[in-house]
């Protein structure tokens, strides 16, 4: 089973392109992030929990892909459930988050209106307590501890990402690196065909199980 899971200034259909782009395998599901919620209130816990519940009803091993605050998910949860993760694919993701700049990006937050956020995603105040509660996250004591294979990918004008992605595929034991050109934070919308040839290459076709 593999699971696509967006950003957080993004929804499920931001994954259409790239699936487009691959050739019909195993199932492949794209989670609403703000539905996993179930009423909590939207902090990095509660969607964690919410995802792990998710998870659990379904049958493994899971492949998951992540951008972003998906990608984040997706590796705690190799953390926290090693057994049910046999491959991953993180795009764009940071795992000891700058705080710094998460302060500087809530402070531009509170002065957008709610116009500019989307509709059916988290909403201007979602952005807001989601970036507080994960201010201080740091994945970076337990990254030895993620046994399956890892696609590391970051857009090659992603600057803000590019140290993250470069300290992922040296720390993690079995990570493999690949930038995609011309693309900038949002490679699964940016680039989706590029995207999908790297998700064919890593995970090996149609009916493959990479990791297993």
């Amino acid at each position: 089973m593999r699971l696509f899971l967006h950003g957080l200034g993004q929804t499920p259909s931001d994954w259409d392109g790239v699936l487009a782009g691959m050739a019909p395998g195993e199932d492949a599901l794209r989670p609403d992030l703000r539905q996993l919620l179930g009423g909590r209130d939207a902090e990095f816990p509660a969607l964690f929990r919410g995802f792990e519940e998710y998870c659990g009803r379904l049958e493994g091993p899971l492949c998951l892909c992540g951008l972003s605050l998906g990608g984040v998910l997706a590796l705690r949860y190799a953390m926290e459930h090693p057994a049910r993760v046999s491959s991953m694919v993180l795009v764009g993701t940071q795992y000891a988050m700058p705080s710094g700049l998460l302060r500087f990006q809530n402070a531009v937050l509170h002065l957008m209106p709610d116009r500019a956020f989307p509709r059916d995603g988290f909403g201007k105040q979602g952005f807001i307590a989601l970036s507080r509660s994960m201010m201080y996250l740091d994945l970076e004591p337990r990254l030895r501890e993620v046994r399956c294979p890892v696609l590391v990918v970051c857009g090659e004008r992603d600057r803000a990402n590019r140290s993250a992605a470069l300290g992922l595929s040296r720390k993690l034991p079995h990570a493999e690196m690949a930038f995609v050109p011309k693309a900038g934070h949002e490679v699964n919308t940016e680039a989706p065909k590029a995207l999908a040839g790297l998700l064919t290459g890593f995970w090996g076709g149609p009916g493959a199980s990479a990791g297993l």
